[in-house]
């Protein structure tokens, strides 16, 4: 029987498009350290989706994005971290800034790639993207 507090959470993350790229930042620690994912994390109690992608992208990058679009909902679960996540993502446009490392004890660096030719490892809830087949390019 599984405990009361083993659910899932809900993260959310912004898939940041600029000329035909995306970026993506290398993450450390154990919670997938070393593979590469657009930014993101938690949804926040009483936090609206779009603000919780903003203030993500902010705190991570030190850009500010415009949410453009929902994009697409993945379903994680990290059987050997025990852990379970749904992840919302959204495409964003930046509305001003550059990206920097924000926060040096969770990310390597950042990076923009063409959205055919990611580099690896990638994150769990991005390589679910891609077995979905989304494209963050393609007009919905």
């Amino acid at each position: 029987m599984k405990k009361e507090t083993e659910k899932p959470f809900i993260g959310v993350a912004g898939i940041i498009i600029k000329g035909g790229k995306v970026l993506l930042g290398k993450r450390k620690g154990n919670h997938g350290g070393g593979t590469w994912a657009p930014s993101g994390g938690k949804l926040e109690f009483n936090e609206e989706f779009e603000d919780a992608v903003k203030r993500e992208v902010f705190e991570e990058t030190g850009l500010k994005a415009d949410v453009v679009r929902f994009a697409a909902v993945t379903n994680n679960i990290f059987r050997k971290e025990k852990k379970h996540s749904i992840t919302l993502f959204f495409i964003c446009r930046i509305r001003s800034g550059k990206p920097r490392v924000m926060e040096p004890g969770k990310c390597d660096g950042f990076g923009w790639f063409e959205w055919g030719k990611l580099p690896r490892p990638l994150f769990l809830p991005v390589r679910r993207l891609l077995e979905q087949g989304f494209d963050p390019f393609a007009r919905q």
